[in-house]
């Protein structure tokens, strides 16, 4: 089946969204089936390989009651990678929340990781999130994803104001790290360079405090 193209009748993340909306458990119970389904299917089989068909396969239902809930595939797609970031900030706000009181390279070097073990549970998951992502709903689901990390890393700044660059506006300090390190972290685990894991996870701490620590 052919991707959504914007168009004049509208945009792309409108044509992405699910047919109809569950209303019932029973209707519910069915979208987390489907959504299930293309989560193990993309991981299987990356997005090209996640037909319609296979994801109905997996759920153990036939192509037309997916279709009831989903016009065609990247609305599936698109929906398995918004629960996807939202389970990744999830954890991320768990190892961030409640312990700003720990000494900055602790902290930082905790969230790292917590996001570098996230995005790289399912590689599949990430590389569509990547590739097909901004497409599928316009890059949606990225600035949500870049807007609740933010707040959380705006929060922690908040908190260490006085230890951090007197000449780093929060606003461009949020943005900047938020951004590297988010790049960094795809791009690592996407095209995974021969530096190990925790060498990595060591500079992108280092890189982060660096940045926000006064000059001597």
């Amino acid at each position: 089946m052919s991707s959504p193209r914007r168009n004049a009748r509208g945009s792309t993340a409108a044509r992405v969204s699910p047919r109809r909306r569950p209303s019932q458990e029973r209707s519910r119970a069915m979208v987390e089936r489907i959504l299930d389904a293309g989560r193990q299917v993309l991981a299987e089989y990356g997005y090209e390989g996640a037909s319609t068909s296979r994801i109905a396969t997996t759920a153990g239902i036939s192509p037309g009651s997916l279709y009831q809930y989903f016009p065609h595939k990247d609305a599936i797609v698109s929906a398995v990678l918004e629960r996807y970031s939202d389970t990744l900030v999830s954890s991320v706000t768990t190892r961030m929340s409640g312990h700003f009181e720990q000494p900055a390279p602790v902290i930082v070097r905790a969230t790292l990781a917590a996001l570098l073990e996230g995005l790289d549970v399912e590689p599949p998951l990430l590389r569509a999130a990547v590739e097909h992502g901004p497409r599928l709903d316009d890059g949606r689901a990225l600035r949500a994803f870049e807007q609740r990390i933010g707040e959380l890393v705006r929060a922690y700044l908040t908190t260490q104001r006085g230890g951090l660059r007197p000449d780093a506006p929060l606003d461009t300090a949020v943005w900047m790290l938020v951004r590297t390190v988010e790049h960094l972290t795809v791009r690592y685990l996407l095209d995974r360079p021969l530096i190990p894991r925790e060498q990595f996870l060591e500079e992108l701490t280092r890189l982060a405090l660096n940045y926000l620590r006064p000059a001597p």
